[in-house]
């Protein structure tokens, strides 16, 4: 008996870990979906003779979809439910990829981008909340560190295309397949991770939470007896409580009783989403090409410079995920917060003592480009082990029964706009007051960010969702 139990056990995890891997395609898509404008920002630039300006908006521009698409997406999913959510934001991923590609124009192209960045925007919000939501609480942490990991997969993966395209091709403005430029290729690659996730959504369960919310209790016993192995009719008491109303989920429970501002908790979960972009880590991700040949590197090397630090951002999640259910998210991410200060400072420092060429970039000597390399890498897995993973582990737990999607959905709207405006002001600021500045305001973000969880946040290790 105790075997058959085992074995029960392990295929109920197995099946848990499946589904959640489903929502998890909805984090690759986001991280290359903003990924792939990495290599194709110069090619861009010439295709459709835009200045800085236009260049940045049209990197950015995917970014107020993103905002768009978080806010709204947690109270569609809390309506209608995570499921049809996420097949929603599947095709938009799909129309997104094959316009951007297709583009003609600067217009067309961001709007094909802003549309993506609904998709993006509405994945970062679903895939924590139900990742979450059918994952037993001692491994929680890990199951929702997927997300992380299948975006910073998505991250690499679109640095790999766009280098093997451009090697294949002779360069991301050149003619390739069929006659198309490699940079269309770039985008179309994305077509088929978005056509997975469409067909996967469709196949997966509802969250048991949504359903009893919906006093769907019927369905819910039904999922809850595919993921959970304890009591269900107790788990969905448990549920039922924790709503702690008799209506459905609206947008005015993230509201503290009697006012009209938000719960302190949904603050909360604001100030994690602005850090995570304060501290720069979208900069290198979106204009890795552009800031490496400032640098002084060639196109070949700048792409080559991306893959790398793509792979250090996907191994270095894997460490993350081993670590946040063992050492607890407050602790990683106060090592993270002071780890990202330290190195930024450094780049920083080495970036403002560098003289310039006669091209205007900056002449790094072979030790300083190396020491400069190391400390973008080791900035990379500083963030990759704490604030990339646990910040949306943290937001896809924080957050009562009643309101997660909706609280979610605002954290993650906040997180979109401060990408948008770091995004929009790296081209900008490269002009200004060049690498040096930019990396100095990114590493004084870092150090913020460390009195901000000290002071701030609680730890969520090994608390149930209905204990929150």
């Amino acid at each position: 008996m105790s075997e058959q139990m085992h074995h029960e056990s392990d295929t109920l995890r197995g099946y848990v870990i499946f589904i959640a891997s489903i929502a998890a395609i909805g984090g690759f898509l986001f991280g290359f979906d903003s990924g792939v404008i990495n290599g194709t920002v110069s090619a861009l630039q010439e295709a459709f003779q835009s200045d800085s300006v236009g260049t940045g908006f049209s990197v950015a521009s995917m970014l107020l979809g993103c905002a768009a698409g978080a806010f709204f997406a947690g109270g569609f999913a809390d309506r209608f439910g995570r499921k049809p959510s996420m097949i929603v934001a599947s095709v938009g991923f799909f129309i997104s990829a094959w316009g951007s590609g297709a583009a003609t124009d600067t217009t067309l192209f961001v709007a094909a981008r802003v549309l993506g960045g609904v998709a993006v925007g509405a994945a970062s919000v679903l895939a924590p909340a139900y990742i979450s939501e059918v994952s037993p609480a001692r491994f929680r942490g890990r199951l929702s560190s997927l997300q992380q990991l299948a975006i910073v997969i998505g991250l690499f993966v679109a640095f790999l295309s766009n280098y093997i395209i451009a090697k294949l091709s002779g360069g991301a403005k050149e003619p390739w397949l069929l006659g198309y430029s490699a940079w269309s290729w770039m985008f179309w690659v994305e077509c088929i991770p978005a056509l997975l996730f469409g067909i996967g959504a469709a196949i997966a369960p509802e969250s048991p939470r949504f359903l009893v919310a919906q006093q769907r209790d019927d369905e819910a016993r039904k999922v809850l007896a595919s993921i959970h192995d304890g009591d269900i009719d107790g788990k969905i008491a448990d549920i039922r409580e924790s709503l702690r109303s008799t209506h459905k989920p609206r947008f005015s429970d993230v509201l503290a009783p009697g006012t009209v501002n938000l719960r302190l908790i949904v603050w909360l979960g604001i100030g994690l989403s602005v850090f995570q972009q304060l501290v720069g880590i979208n900069v290198i991700f979106y204009y890795g090409e552009v800031l490496w040949k400032s640098a002084g590197f060639t196109e070949g090397d700048a792409l080559l410079i991306n893959v790398i630090g793509g792979a250090v951002n996907v191994g270095s999640t894997f460490v993350a995920i081993a670590l946040v259910d063992k050492l607890g998210r407050k602790p990683l991410l106060l090592i993270g917060s002071v780890g990202m200060a330290l190195m930024l400072g450094l780049v920083a420092a080495i970036f403002a003592s560098s003289g310039l060429d006669d091209n205007g970039n900056l002449a790094l000597t072979k030790t300083t480009g190396t020491l400069a390399l190391l400390g973008a890498n080791a900035y990379i897995f500083f963030f990759a082990i704490s604030w990339g993973p646990v910040v949306w582990v943290m937001l896809g737990e924080m957050f009562n029964n009643l309101y997660r999607g909706t609280a979610l959905g605002i954290a993650g709207g906040a997180q979109w706009i401060a990408n948008f405006a770091i995004t929009m002001t790296f081209p900008i600021m490269l002009t200004g007051i060049g690498l040096a500045g930019a990396y100095g305001f990114y590493a004084a973000s870092a150090v913020v960010s460390i009195f901000f969880v000290w002071f701030f946040i609680e730890e969520t290790k090994g608390k149930s969702l209905e204990a929150m």
